[in-house]
């Protein structure tokens, strides 16, 4: 049972990436799935989330209009789609799935899955 995040890279600011998270061992049919980065030296930090149907979603204020989140239910993976991303973006990205609710999906302990990371870096 795991999650698996990729697509991170380097990046010019104004540039795009296209996170993926995916499962093996389990379906996220039943879980929501959120995105947190932690930027070194700061905390772990919400960055969006998706329900289960993949019809609910949330953002952080940082990130509205710039990054969407989607759900391939077929492909049991949950994307981050990332444009006009900023220096401040550069983190390492992880991927978590979760039953608890949407409204607390910054709540880290409430996640019972991590990703391992991938790496976002975004040169000015």
């Amino acid at each position: 049972v795991q999650l698996q995040a990729s697509g991170g890279g380097l990046v010019q600011a104004g540039g795009s990436l296209n996170l993926s998270c995916a499962s093996s061992g389990f379906t996220l049919d039943y879980y929501n799935v959120g995105w947190f980065r932690q930027a070194p030296g700061k905390e772990r930090e919400g960055v969006s989330c998706i329900s289960s149907s993949g019809v609910s979603t949330y953002y952080a204020d940082s990130v509205k209009g710039r990054f969407t989140i989607s759900k391939d239910a077929a492909k049991n993976t949950v994307y981050l789609q990332m444009n006009n991303l900023k220096p401040d973006d550069t983190a390492v990205y992880y991927c978590a799935s979760t039953n608890g609710p949407l409204s607390t999906f910054r709540d880290l302990n409430q996640y019972n899955y991590w990703g391992q990371g991938t790496l976002v870096t975004v040169s000015s």
